[in-house]
C-alpha cells in the first residue's frame, strides 16, 4: 500500500468503521491504526475486532490484522489492514494523503508524529484550523455529518443520546465476563455480564443487547461496557449505524472538497477503469 494515495483512520470502533466503509466502497484505500486492546462496545460492526480475531467482517468487508512493516507491500485492495499503532508512529515512515482521527477522545489531540496533507477530526475536542484541517459533527442533530473548515463542533454534552439508561457502565473495576450475547433479547433486571464474578451488570429495561465489550478485558468503574436497545431488531447489531455512515459521508465530502487530495486518492486511472 502506498500511503500517498490512501487514508489512515485512527481508531476502529463503530463510528470509525462507518467512515472506513464509506471510503472503501467509494474506491479509496484505507488502513486503520488501533490500540493493543480495543474497547469497542458495538463489536459486531467494528473493524478493530481484527486485533483479537486476526480478521473481522462488517457488511461483507473484511479487516485483517497486519504488522506495520507489512503495510508497504499490502496489495489486497478488497481488504482493510488493521495495525496496532495507538500513537500513529506509522506516519513517521509513511505519509498518508489523509489522516482521519476517529478515536472520539473528546479532548484536544496531541500533534501528529508527522504532518499529513489533510487531517480530519471527528467530534468534540478538535478545532479546525488549529489542530486539524477539518472537523466533522458527530452529535445527532440537523448538523450531524457536517464538515467545518474552521471552529469546532457542538461541545460534548456528557450524556448519551436518547434514554441514558440504555448505556451500561461498569459498576466496579475488574475483569468482565459476558453472560448474554450481542443480538439477544434481555428482560428487565436480567444479568447481562459479571465483573470479577461479583458485580452484576443488569438490563435496565426489556430490549435487545446492541453492544457489549469483549469478555476477559479489564474495565474501570464507570466505563461504557454495553448498550441495550428497546427496539427488538437483531439485524441492527450487524449493520453500520445511520450515524456512522453520515459521519463517513462527511469524511468523504472533506476529501473530495480538496482537488489536490482528490487527485491523490482518485488517480486519473481510477476514472478510466
Amino acid at each position: 500500500m502506498r500511503g500517498d494515495n490512501a487514508v489512515l483512520i485512527r481508531g476502529g470502533g463503530d463510528l470509525a468503521t462507518g467512515v472506513a466503509l464509506r471510503l472503501h466502497r467509494s474506491g479509496i484505500r484505507v488502513a486503520i491504526a488501533e490500540l493493543p486492546q480495543p474497547l469497542a462496545v458495538r463489536r459486531t460492526v467494528s473493524f478493530c475486532e481484527a486485533v483479537y480475531e486476526g480478521a473481522h467482517k462488517v457488511e461483507g468487508v473484511e479487516s485483517r490484522l497486519v504488522e506495520a512493516n507489512q503495510l508497504s507491500t499490502w496489495d489486497e485492495a478488497g481488504c482493510i489492514p488493521v495495525i496496532v499503532d495507538p500513537d500513529a508512529n506509522l506516519l513517521r515512515v509513511i505519509q498518508f494523503a489523509v489522516v482521519v482521527d476517529a478515536r472520539l477522545l473528546k479532548s484536544p489531540p496531541a500533534p501528529l508524529p508527522a504532518p499529513a496533507p489533510l487531517h480530519i477530526g471527528l467530534g468534540p475536542g478538535f478545532t479546525a484550523g488549529s489542530d486539524c484541517d477539518a472537523v466533522i459533527e458527530t452529535r445527532r442533530s440537523h448538523t450531524l455529518g457536517r464538515v467545518y473548515w474552521s471552529g469546532s463542533t457542538q461541545p460534548d454534552s456528557g450524556e448519551p443520546e436518547g434514554d441514558p439508561r440504555r448505556v451500561l457502565r461498569a459498576p466496579a473495576g475488574g475483569v468482565i465476563a459476558g453472560i448474554k450475547n450481542i443480538g439477544e433479547y434481555c428482560m428487565e433486571g436480567e444479568v447481562i455480564a459479571v465483573i470479577d464474578n461479583q458485580q452484576n451488570v443488569i438490563s435496565p429495561f426489556g430490549g435487545m443487547l446492541r453492544g457489549l465489550i469483549r469478555s476477559g478485558l479489564r474495565v474501570t468503574k464507570g466505563l461504557k461496557i454495553g448498550d441495550v436497545d428497546v427496539r427488538n431488531d437483531p439485524s441492527a447489531c450487524f449493520l453500520a449505524s445511520d450515524k456512522s455512515l453520515a459521519i463517513g459521508g462527511g469524511a468523504l465530502e472533506a476529501i473530495l472538497a480538496k482537488p489536490e487530495i482528490r487527485s491523490k486518492v482518485f488517480p486519473p486511472s481510477h476514472y478510466s477503469e
